[in-house]
């Protein structure tokens, strides 16, 4: 296994076959902006175990599968050896499952669910391709698509409405997928462009401490573990008791 701090991502495992499937899907995020659905649902007045379901499953499709599939094949940033056609079926394959049961659920929840179907695979191409010059890809915009629209769409594919508690929580999501954005980009940085780091830190108390690369990248990766484990466990503890 390469080493832990030049590996891609601190979730990566080492490189070839299964690992790089495993290190495709970025399973602690995947987890937590599943778990944004799950909260959304679990805000609705009642929750409906097989809608929760299948909104679960779609947003996996799309952002699991579909989003970082896509993100793989624009610069091989998790240097996988992915194919890049399976790369491709794989994007396209997700997005016809997510459309499909978005499309199904229609029935069940009503023609609210519409715009919501349309939405999904528009932010996964946009934001992952860097379409209309960038303007998804930006720190607001993965806040929007990776926290906002998943809680949103879990409420109404309960409530078949929006309501005041569905955009409280939006904001909530909106906030915690900004400060997401915030911590992963320089931790991703330091992971796969910066090369070497040098310098110190003179305390008050006139001790020196050394800087390098993982002095400055650690604190960033227990943060993210931390928020990631954080948000499933509160998805689950809502979930549970929701469900019961």
């Amino acid at each position: 296994m390469a080493d832990a701090g030049r590996r891609p991502a601190y979730y990566a495992t080492e490189s070839g076959g299964w690992h790089d499937w495993w290190t495709l899907l970025h399973p602690p995020y995947t987890a937590w902006h599943l778990s944004y659905v799950v909260i959304g649902a679990s805000l609705a007045p009642r929750v409906d175990a097989t809608r929760l379901a299948a909104t679960v499953l779609a947003f996996f499709a799309a952002v699991g599968l579909s989003a970082h599939a896509l993100d793989e094949l624009h610069g091989r940033p998790l240097r996988t050896h992915i194919p890049s056609a399976a790369l491709m079926a794989t994007t396209v394959g997700g997005l016809i499952v997510a459309v499909t049961l978005g499309v199904l659920g229609v029935a069940r929840v009503g023609w609210i669910l519409v715009p919501f179907i349309v939405a999904g695979p528009v932010l996964v191409v946009a934001y992952n391709a860097e379409l209309f010059g960038g303007i998804v890809h930006t720190d607001a915009g993965f806040a929007v698509s990776w926290g906002a629209f998943p809680l949103l769409t879990g409420y109404v594919a309960q409530a078949s409405a929006l309501g005041l508690a569905a955009v409280l929580g939006a904001v909530a999501a909106f906030a915690l997928s900004y400060a997401q954005r915030s911590l992963s980009t320089p931790a991703r940085r330091l992971r796969r462009q910066v090369e070497h780091v040098s310098g110190s830190m003179t305390l008050t108390d006139g001790s020196v401490q050394p800087l390098d690369e993982s002095v400055l990248r650690i604190p960033l990766e227990q943060a993210l573990r931390a928020m990631s484990w954080g948000m499933i466990a509160l998805a689950a503890g809502l979930a549970v008791s929701r469900l019961r």
